[in-house]
């Protein structure tokens, strides 16, 4: 089985743990008295992230873990507060003592240590990487993320869900649409509703504009990071042409506060922009494949296997890359307008950009089939008490989103971001590169840090 989350809730008289898997759900009650549960990172070590941060937030043990250090509760954090208790409503915490973080590194001689980050040499989010060489080569990474935690799981707690909605819409801003479809789509099951097929169109188009944009972008940086520059002017001229779409369709750039009960997207708009669209990245394909230098740096480089892809439970563009056929659009809703799965073979930056490629192809043939004038409102009905889920397929992968409804008013909301995961099996892409392909093994996963963080 492939584990999806496992996450914590704070009941009235226990902890309740619970495990979604592809197949099944798994739930465990935990004695408030003795907060202690077995691991299951042995099996599923993309498990580690989400039990520190449990034990961050309500207090949990976990026996067997091979890793027991903070996540969210950085070297200042006071250790005895567990922010997502229901009994914990401060508004401000005090600092504690400072708290050396210990990180995963390798000793011996001629072994050093370069840390990069939190801070970092342009406009993008912090993130902390250590690495552990032998000169160029690369021995050892440890990804420390967390720095841009905002307490949104706490925040939803006690509001009415609609209000909410805002808030979802920004938690990513390269996933917004995302969000919102899989927060609507919730919203939808609560209400007992079901949303009609025209509305479902309007909005896995702007799924795939969104997806389109944060492709293109990557287009352009991935060969920027091995020294060519003359792609990243090409696709950013194509990716601002196309947030200048968004926003004419839609009000906004980055598509936020979009997905509604009612939407109209402009046809006249959008056919011109998509048929452009295809003639450049043909061009693109066409410049970009025959460059052999290029293709030096991307091919053997950042390889993800299809064993270790399966074992770290990978999603998106990281796992078809690595050949896993595994897509949320992989439905009957989506094939009835184009969808077709693109794989790469081995994981390789080369594959990650490829399959890029083919999935913006793949995009502009869906938007096309699914562009209508048909005008269907949809109401929400009053929303039902009891637990609710959604899956979306982000541009950056599965999209995992659960929210619990008491009293008409959210009782706890979890969302896994694709990041979450990926960036546990990222260490696994940089043995035997240098530190020089970082920037590019990196780019060619593009994966987010505020999804990762709530």
């Amino acid at each position: 089985m492939r584990l999806i989350a496992r996450f914590a809730k704070d009941k009235k008289d226990f902890f309740e743990v619970i495990d979604v898997f592809d197949k099944e759900i798994k739930r465990y009650k935990v004695d408030k008295n003795n907060p202690v549960l077995e691991t299951i990172t042995t099996k599923y070590p993309s498990a580690i992230w989400m039990e520190r941060i449990i034990k961050d937030e309500f207090g949990i043990e976990f026996t067997g873990s091979f890793d027991n250090r903070p996540a969210i509760k950085h070297e200042r954090f006071p250790k005895d507060i567990f922010p997502l208790r229901k009994d914990f409503n401060d508004k401000e915490i005090n600092f504690a003592p400072f708290e050396e973080y210990h990180y995963e590194e390798i000793s011996g001689d001629g072994v050093f240590v370069v840390p990069v980050g939190p801070v970092h040499a342009g406009i993008i989010e912090p993130g902390h990487f250590q690495f552990s060489q032998a000169g160029e080569e690369i021995l050892h990474l440890e990804v420390r993320h967390f720095y841009k935690h905002r307490g949104i799981e706490k925040m939803a707690e006690g509001k009415n869900p609609l209000e909410f909605r805002k808030i979802v819409s920004r938690i990513s801003g390269n996933e917004s649409v995302a969000y919102q479809i899989a927060f609507f789509e919730i919203l939808a099951k609560a209400g007992g509703g079901v949303i009609p097929e025209s509305l479902k169109r309007k909005q896995a188009i702007l799924l795939e504009m969104e997806r389109i944009i944060h492709h293109l972008t990557d287009l352009g940086f991935i060969p920027n990071d091995a020294g060519f520059g003359a792609a990243l002017s090409f696709m950013s001229k194509l990716s601002e042409d196309a947030r200048r779409i968004m926003a004419k369709i839609t009000g906004h750039r980055f598509g936020f506060d979009v997905i509604k009960e009612n939407m109209q997207i402009n046809r006249k708009i959008l056919n011109p922009f998509l048929d452009n669209l295809k003639k450049e990245l043909e061009f693109f394909e066409d410049w970009i494949i025959d460059i052999p230098s290029l293709w030096d740096r991307f091919d053997t480089t950042g390889a993800l296997s299809k064993q270790k892809a399966i074992k770290y439970g990978v999603v998106g563009v990281g796992a078809r890359a690595s050949g896993i056929k595994m897509d949320v659009r992989d439905n009957i809703f989506y094939e009835k307008y184009g969808f077709k799965i693109q794989l790469g073979k081995k994981g390789e930056v080369a594959d990650r950009f490829k399959v890029r490629i083919k999935e913006v192809f793949n995009s502009i043939e869906m938007i096309q089939n699914m562009i209508t004038e048909k005008n269907e409102e949809f109401e929400f009905g009053e929303f039902e008490d009891g637990e609710y889920m959604s899956f979306v397929e982000s541009s950056i992968g599965e999209l995992f989103m659960y929210m619990e409804i008491k009293d008409s008013l959210i009782e706890r909301f979890y969302v896994r971001d694709p990041s979450f995961i990926n960036w546990q099996a990222f260490h696994t892409t940089i043995y035997k590169d240098i530190i020089a392909d970082f920037p590019l093994i990196n780019k060619s996963f593009d994966l987010s840090y505020a999804g990762n963080d709530l």
